[in-house]
């Protein structure tokens, strides 16, 4: 029976090799074999200067930003605690058991200095790879958002229209970093604002509300690659960022869009006849319909209970009264038609006409025709079937980053969240690169990908799921 003797040091270790303790399926072995971290030298080269200290490499320091997000590590200051006791993080980053760790504080240095430009790059630089694998069909994509949590309280809330501002002398500096804030959508983000992250805004959710961003994604079917993301306020219309997600997933894959699918969040008027536009197939139930279903709409004849005749440019309700053109608004590129009031007044079905009591008005846009080619479009059978797979896709994606602290902004600032955002999408990419596009793949015996991250966040201090 042996004895556990004392410890003791040895002068000299011979034959040691770091590459050795690092298994063979490990995870970062296929991000390393699948990412090439040098381009960040010409990217970054204009951020340093020629004299004063050298820094740390700024490979390393993307690395350890990767790292950062990759394990869900709580801080950078843990990050840095823990990294002399991660072997696997040592080879990543082509370190020695002695090399000298860098301060924590050389991360938010270099993401001051960097800006999110080099991360946007890191990230259409995986999507390109994953372009040239084959693993990104490009003609037909998927979209959707989520919120993300700021790293702010609702203590923190200021009312800019309170007297009680003008006696707490750091206002005046609170003031001046609001000048190029991004508010949020109504009144209530226009008058309260967040001390310690303006750029974060309320969103309301039931009886409780938050600050929160918003994130939004378009992806590629094929291997659920995300080929294009961007972070804005979380009061964000998703509607509005529909044609700038296409534009960036044709930048980015260098591929046409015949066919985008979304929920009805995107289904507006503008988004429908953008598309239409561009020739690509909407796949995404119209707005004004869904909007029907609900609230003062509900119980409502719908607009298209009227029926239109283009010779004598009028609509027909339901009780057989005629509406005739009343007006035309340019800006809002639609034609109002109306009944006689008399007409609307005297009819039995008022009630479930209109709730105006000068009678039921209906909308006919000046590009009609294409309105409707798309509305058909949109409720074809293979549009349904489309929708029911985004639901699951779109989750998908978003379930996948909630490993790497999605679900939580980790620094202030709407540049800095969308840091955040480049990183995640760009590990979940590489993950699927690593995975489907790298012929020397590591596998186990029976075929399937070793080197998943963990689903439950992991403390890399004490190994255990919190």
């Amino acid at each position: 029976m042996g004895r556990d003797g004392v410890p003791q040091e040895s002068l000299f270790i011979t034959g040691f090799s770091i590459d050795k303790r690092v298994r063979q399926n490990h995870p970062l072995r296929a991000i390393a074999k699948t990412v090439d971290f040098d381009f960040v030298y010409d990217e970054v080269r204009d951020k340093y200067g020629d004299n004063g200290n050298v820094s740390v490499p700024p490979v390393v320091t993307l690395k350890l930003m990767l790292l950062l997000v990759t394990y869900n590590v709580r801080s950078e200051r843990e990050l840095m605690a823990t990294l002399p006791e991660r072997i696997d993080w040592l080879w990543f980053l082509g370190y020695n058991l002695d090399s000298a760790i860098p301060d924590h504080s050389v991360l938010s240095k270099a993401r001051t200095k960097w800006g999110s430009d080099v991360f946007k790059q890191f990230f259409e630089r995986v999507v390109f790879q994953c372009v040239e694998r084959g693993l990104v069909d490009g003609r037909k994509i998927f979209m959707d958002s989520s919120l993300v949590a700021a790293d702010a309280s609702r203590s923190s809330l200021v009312d800019t229209q309170s007297l009680k501002r003008h006696l707490d002398e750091s206002y005046t500096e609170f003031e001046r970093r609001l000048e190029d804030r991004d508010i949020g959508e109504g009144e209530t983000n226009n008058r309260y604002v967040s001390s310690t992250d303006p750029d974060a805004t309320i969103i309301t959710r039931g009886p409780s509300s938050k600050l929160s961003y918003k994130v939004h994604r378009s992806v590629d079917p094929a291997h659920e690659v995300i080929t294009a993301t961007e972070t804005t306020a979380g009061t964000t219309d998703d509607a509005h960022k529909m044609e700038s997600l296409m534009n960036a997933h044709q930048e980015n894959t260098g591929s046409q869009v015949e066919v985008v699918v979304a929920d009805s969040k995107y289904g507006t008027v503008e988004n429908l006849l953008a598309c239409s536009d561009k020739g690509v197939k909407a796949h995404v139930p119209e707005l004004r319909r869904a909007q029907e279903k609900a609230g003062m709409r509900r119980g409502i004849f719908s607009d298209a209970s009227f029926t239109y005749d283009k010779s004598t440019d009028t609509f027909t309700c339901p009780a057989g009264k005629r509406l005739k053109r009343k007006s035309v608004h340019h800006g809002r590129q639609s034609m109002d038609y109306a009944a006689l009031k008399t007409d609307c007044t005297a009819c039995g079905l008022m009630g479930k006409c209109t709730r105006n009591k000068a009678g039921r008005t209906v909308k006919r846009h000046l590009r009609q025709e294409e309105l409707d080619r798309m509305r058909e479009i949109a409720g074809s059978r293979s549009a349904k079937a489309d929708i029911r797979t985004r639901q699951h896709l779109m989750e998908r994606s978003f379930a996948r980053a909630v490993r790497h602290g999605f679900k939580r902004a980790r620094w202030r600032g709407l540049w800095r969240v969308s840091i955040q955002e480049y990183l995640t999408a760009t590990i979940q990419n590489i993950m699927t690169l690593a995975r489907h596009g790298n012929p020397g793949h590591i596998a186990n015996a029976e075929g399937t990908a070793m080197w998943e991250m963990p689903t439950e966040r992991i403390n890399p201090l004490f190994l255990q799921p919190v």
